[in-house]
């Protein structure tokens, strides 16, 4: 089933200019960019953004994290995309993942996991809506 999912690429992944190879995993999985944008993120957008995780030990790193550098943030598109992108992604913890998966591959921390992923479909809507406009995504 074609879906669409949020994946940003974090300060660490900007930072250590590995965005191309990452959005290069994301294209050979057979994935498409339906949008794509670089911003800074400020606190209130990045405490929206992790809402759920508001009020956990790991809260204040999180959001100092995602605010210390710019971002790029892309909508996928494709079949299963938030499964293939979750799997693709790899576990939280780099030094869990599978090699292979991003995460395994450039991960260099729980919070510095160089990407997040919706892990739903409704986390996937939420999210692209607090960051992309309907006129701003494109099927191709």
């Amino acid at each position: 089933m074609k879906e669409r999912t949020l994946v940003i690429l974090k300060p660490t992944a900007v930072d250590h200019r590995i965005v191309g190879r990452i959005i290069e995993c994301v294209e050979e999985k057979g994935l498409r960019i339906a949008g794509a944008k670089m911003l800074w993120m400020d606190r209130e957008l990045a405490e929206k953004h992790y809402a759920e995780h508001r009020g956990k030990p790991f809260f204040d790193r999180l959001i100092g994290h995602i605010t210390s550098k710019p971002v790029v943030l892309l909508v996928i598109e494709g079949d299963s995309a938030i499964a293939a992108l979750r799997q693709l992604a790899g576990a939280t913890d780099p030094l869990k993942a599978d090699a292979g998966s991003i995460r395994g591959r450039f991960g260099t921390g729980i919070t510095e996991n160089v990407v997040h992923a919706s892990d739903s479909p409704e986390s996937a809507e939420r999210e692209i809506g607090l960051f992309f406009k309907p006129e701003e995504l494109y099927t191709y």
